[in-house]
């Protein structure tokens, strides 16, 4: 790959190595049945720019963390996805790539659980769970979202060993025109400021990919090596988004928001960019 094109990526933003390998495994590891060869993984992260020693640095974290374990390919050292964690990849697939955007007259989900002082680890867990999907805090025992995530939360819950202290409500606002009305409840119950400065991180950071390939597709090798590395960057810099904003209703949100604007601008790059990444990939592997 291209030295330029490294540095043009790099720039975009700096995710940790531990990240870019997460999101290599997302995209290709599960069409090797969860494995990738040492060798394979090598060079596609040097494609990002990163060095042999930093990969084996970030995948020995990351086996401690038992995201990955070592196994054999034929008699080839690889790489495996830990026990379940395709299920959980697979699970995230529709956040990441199909976000959806609720409507005002969609249910909302309530949860409310309550948990003896003596099982405070647990508590955690629950309030833990609930942040990573996405929901608003109404209390500390309250939380609320729209009502489509409510498999994936009781999925996440039941992972956790705590679903049993959870009780789920579906709901609609009951607004008398004298409060704040839902709007201002879920300026209340969201920080949109933290979310709407991360959206525009995200449309910024992009800004040079975006008009790198704005009128054009990738047609050749070279340019697919670039298109991999900058549909890496992209995906491991957008897929925490769609969990942090859980598809507020757009008629709660701001009108500058830049949520729709970020969605748009993954939505057309992730059509672009993600056949030739995974050509450069598959021929990476292949010669691995």
């Amino acid at each position: 790959m291209p030295t330029t094109a490294v540095n043009e990526a790099k720039a975009v933003a700096s995710p940790r190595h531990q990240q870019l390998i997460v999101t290599v495994f997302g995209l290709y590891g599960r069409e090797h049945g969860g494995a990738l060869p040492v060798a394979g993984l090598v060079r596609l992260l040097g494609d990002l720019g990163v060095e042999g020693a930093g990969v084996r640095s970030a995948v020995s974290r990351l086996k401690k963390r038992g995201v990955l374990e070592s196994v054999k390919i034929g008699s080839a050292a690889a790489y495996r996805l830990g026990p379940g964690l395709e299920e959980v990849f697979s699970e995230g697939d529709e956040r990441i790539f199909s976000p959806r955007r609720a409507r005002p007259d969609d249910p909302w989900l309530l949860a409310a659980f309550s948990v003896p002082e003596s099982e405070r680890a647990v508590r955690h867990q629950i309030r833990a769970a609930f942040t990573r999907l996405g929901f608003g805090a109404v209390s500390p025992g309250l939380w609320i979202a729209p009502a489509a995530l409510e498999k994936e939360a009781r999925r996440q819950l039941a992972r956790a060993g705590a679903a049993e202290y959870v009780e789920f409500f579906r709901a609609e606002y009951a607004d008398d025109g004298e409060g704040p009305g839902m709007r201002g409840r879920v300026a209340e119950w969201w920080d949109l400021d933290a979310l709407e400065a991360t959206y525009v991180d995200f449309v910024e950071g992009q800004r040079g990919v975006h008009e790198r390939w704005e009128g054009r597709t990738p047609s050749s090798a070279q340019d697919e090596a670039v298109a991999f590395a900058d549909y890496v960057s992209l995906l491991t810099h957008w897929r925490r988004l769609p969990y942090l904003d859980p598809g507020l209703p757009a008629e709660y949100l701001p009108e500058t928001w830049h949520g729709l604007v970020a969605g748009e601008l993954f939505a057309d790059l992730n059509a672009k960019l993600a056949g030739p990444a995974r050509r450069h990939a598959e021929r990476a592997l292949a010669g691995s």
